[in-house]
């Protein structure tokens, strides 16, 4: 097990995401027990010319379904409503049913390879056909959480150049407020059981549709999906993905992360608009066969989510971990978990505190997920010795890693500052040790320096979720006259604690980091908030916190 986390893995052609190279200096991760060294480094040679997920991954799924190589008793597609109402598609109906998708983006919305098309739905089951629909036409589709306001949607649509977008009742009054200064935008697609003037009905055309559709055969590194990030260092940047960088490059996650096989029943809590959604709710579970679960909630409700872990035969679960840190909150002595076996977080460091409070709830860890392949560099692409920060990197020549997103679109600047020698910079930075373990300092734009002290801003505030007076926590640096800059902690306390005073609090959270961390660190600054902010996906900005202490200065 050792060998396959250490330096031998990144000259493979994959990017295995595992929960056990680092996430933070207090927590190994837990990894998953059904690969070897070798067969990690042997999943794929070549990358084929061709290739298309819905034809070469789900079509296969389907004639195994036939063959009876699967068993056609759990559902490729299980979605369950608010109002208990539930549809299961097995991959044979999934197949049918995308494919009238497809007839339905090509024929009545006009839309040809190549074109863009934004999907800004819910966690319906019509999410999925979509997507589908839009890989068997080779459309370029690009997924948008359903938080976005109308300046947003209008800010996606001018640099996406889409030509086509697809939405609910709810959000078509915003996209029709902005309709008439979107130049390149032809056609508006609704999926609603009523209709409205000026959108093309889902419904409607999907009933009159025809159910056979040719694939296009897709030339694997072809443009296949554009992501927007989160924004939190400027306006959102378009991130182009490829058919293979998905398609295939997420077997690894699938196998050696998740852990799936085709009996397995996966729940991803995450929002369609995030990359993050593709991994634990589309590619992943459907490479290996599984089942794909997931409910329809609009917002985050932990009893459902108890209810549903309990009441459904799910035996994955992955959440990011802001949602273990809600869950932990709660009472799990009325819950009982028969089928869970597997639990998973991602998207960034999860608090030890939090992962011994789910263990001791559950009986499960949770395994962390970092979604590259790493090394640490220095500034001039050095490849640095144990022991030392540097910022953690992907190499990406000679050969760029297919699994690695292509480019930011339109945008060859910014591509172009994202590299370094041969080097991609991820922008996170990071220290490996003598076992050539990973151990994650922090963004670099997060790194705290004191009194020239690097200090990671994660180690604070996993020393401060360990005190029972702590909900959650962030730490930025604010400015001092004598060390330059000193760590600040922003605080949302347990309802048991808001009655105490805050001055003998802070003073006690401040000797509790001293014990449990190098003193240097401890927040010299507390402030004590109702809320933190976060980007629609669930990520503390610390830019945000950092931002207003600057400016008071």
């Amino acid at each position: 097990m050792k060998s396959f986390l250490k330096h031998q893995i990144f000259n493979s052609i994959w990017t295995p995401k595992l929960p056990c190279r680092f996430f933070s200096k207090h927590c190994r991760g837990f990894a998953t027990q059904n690969f070897s060294g070798s067969e990690a480094l042997n999943l794929y040679k070549e990358l084929p010319e061709h290739f298309n997920f819905a034809s070469d991954v789900l079509d296969k799924w389907t004639q195994m379904e036939k063959n009876g190589e699967r068993a056609s008793s759990i559902p490729a597609l299980w979605w369950v409503g608010d109002k208990g109402n539930e549809v299961r598609w097995g991959f044979e109906e999934l197949g049918f049913l995308s494919r009238k998708v497809a007839n339905v983006l090509s024929d009545a919305c006009g839309l040809k390879r190549g074109d863009r098309v934004i999907v800004m739905l819910p966690r319906i089951p019509e999410w999925w056909l979509i997507t589908v629909g839009c890989m068997r036409t080779g459309i370029i589709y690009i997924p948008a959480t359903t938080q976005l306001t109308a300046n947003d949607i209008f800010y996606r649509l001018q640099a996406s150049k889409a030509k086509c977008i697809i939405t609910n009742d709810t959000l078509a009054p915003a996209v029709d407020s902005v309709m008439s200064k979107c130049q390149f935008l032809n056609t508006r697609l609704l999926v609603s059981e009523g209709s409205r003037i000026g959108w093309l009905d889902f419904k409607e055309l999907f009933k009159a549709a025809r159910g056979d559709h040719d694939t296009v055969k897709t030339k694997s590194q072809e443009p296949m999906t554009i992501y927007f990030t989160s924004g939190t260092t400027g306006f959102p940047k378009m991130v182009e993905h490829s058919h293979s960088s998905f398609g295939i490059g997420m077997t690894s996650t699938a196998r050696l992360w998740l852990d799936l096989n085709p009996s397995d029943i996966l729940w991803g809590l995450s929002d369609p608009g995030w990359v993050k959604f593709a991994y634990g709710s589309f590619f992943s579970p459907w490479i290996q066969g599984a089942c794909i679960f997931t409910q329809s909630m609009l917002q985050f409700e932990a009893t459902t989510v108890l209810n549903c872990l309990s009441t459904f035969p799910i035996t994955s679960f992955c959440g990011t971990p802001t949602v273990y840190r809600m869950l932990v909150q709660h009472d799990f002595s009325s819950y009982k978990f028969k089928s869970l076996k597997h639990c998973l977080s991602g998207g960034e460091p999860l608090n030890p505190e939090v992962m011994e409070r789910w263990k001791s709830k559950t009986g499960m860890d949770i395994c962390e997920g970092y979604g590259q392949t790493e090394t640490v560099i220095d500034e001039n692409a050095n490849v640095l010795p144990p022991g030392k920060e540097g910022d953690i990197a992907i190499r990406i020549k000679p050969t760029r890693p297919f699994c690695l997103f292509s480019h930011y679109v339109d945008d060859p600047e910014k591509t172009a500052a994202s590299e370094r020698g041969d080097f991609y910079i991820t922008g996170d930075r990071g220290i490996v040790d003598e076992d050539g373990y990973f151990w994650f300092v922090g963004r670099v734009d997060d790194v705290i320096l004191s009194s020239g002290y690097r200090i990671g801003p994660f180690e604070v505030e996993n020393a401060l979720m360990e005190h029972a007076a702590v909900v959650e926590a962030a730490a930025v640096s604010s400015p001092d006259p004598i060390r330059g800059e000193v760590v600040k902690a922003f605080i949302i306390l347990s309802p048991d604690f808001v009655s105490r005073d805050p001055e003998k609090l802070a003073k006690e959270l401040q000797e509790h980091v001293k014990k449990v961390t190098a003193p240097y660190k401890y927040p010299r600054k507390v402030e004590f908030v109702q809320q933190l902010p976060k980007t629609i996906s669930g990520k503390i900005l610390r830019k945000k916190l950092r931002k207003k202490e600057w400016e008071r200065t």
